[in-house]
């Protein structure tokens, strides 16, 4: 029995290299698709192109573009490959498609392939841009203001006015005077307005009464817009 441990020893000994040696796997290297940073808020309006993926050796590039009218406002990468040149080269990319506002910027050093994919998926999501029609322009929303109502000795006077924007599109009487002299008046009083757009207009003749106090109800109604 004295002689059979030494052996054992020996035995257990020489396996310990063994395993401790033990070949391992290679490692393997796979070049994937970076997740893309999370969308930024769009202003109201802006328009989001995106562009076709764009297969290279690294990995597939595809690029998405925000407008806002024909300005490009952002750019991201909705894919690119997991590799730390095309990492580098990003940035740099999108800063001078937002300097130049167009694809025709430089390659990064580096990071050719990337470049060039990246400018291709570009391209023709500013191509389709062009092509969309431009949206039809829209007229600004119609404000109507009533003026306060003036007593006369010939009756009580008051002015609505309608505003796009600050132009005065139209002018209507809410109340006037039952009398002939007015009802002749009136057209002139609104007819001088839209063309002055404003007061300064002239009296009518033969109607003082009711012509004052149209342009003192009239008056009273830019005040209240601040034109």
């Amino acid at each position: 029995m004295k002689r059979v441990l030494p052996v054992l020893a020996l035995t257990v000994a020489g396996l310990i290299p063994v395993w401790r040696y033990a070949p391992s796997h290679g490692d393997t290297t796979t070049v994937e698709a970076a997740p893309a940073p999370a969308p930024a808020a769009t202003a109201p309006g802006a328009t989001v192109l995106t562009g076709p993926v764009v297969a290279t050796e690294q990995g597939p590039v595809q690029v998405e573009v925000t407008f806002e009218g024909d300005r490009i406002s952002a750019v991201r990468l909705l894919q690119q490959p997991n590799h730390p040149q095309t990492e580098a080269a990003v940035p740099t990319l999108i800063e001078e498609t937002l300097s130049a506002q167009g694809a025709d910027i430089d390659t990064v050093s580096g990071a050719t392939m990337t470049s060039e994919a990246y400018k291709e998926s570009l391209q023709a999501a500013l191509d389709e841009r062009a092509a969309a029609p431009d949206p039809p322009a829209t007229e600004p929303a119609a404000e109507v203001l009533a003026g306060p109502t003036v007593t006369t000795d010939k009756g009580p006077v008051q002015v609505e006015v309608t505003f796009e924007g600050d132009t005065i599109s139209a002018v209507r009487m809410l109340q006037q005077p039952d009398h002939p002299q007015t009802e002749a008046a009136v057209p002139t009083l609104i007819e001088e307005t839209l063309s002055a757009q404003g007061a300064d207009i002239d009296t009518v003749s033969g109607a003082t009464i009711t012509s004052d106090a149209y342009k003192e109800s009239l008056q009273a109604v830019l005040d209240a817009k601040g034109v």
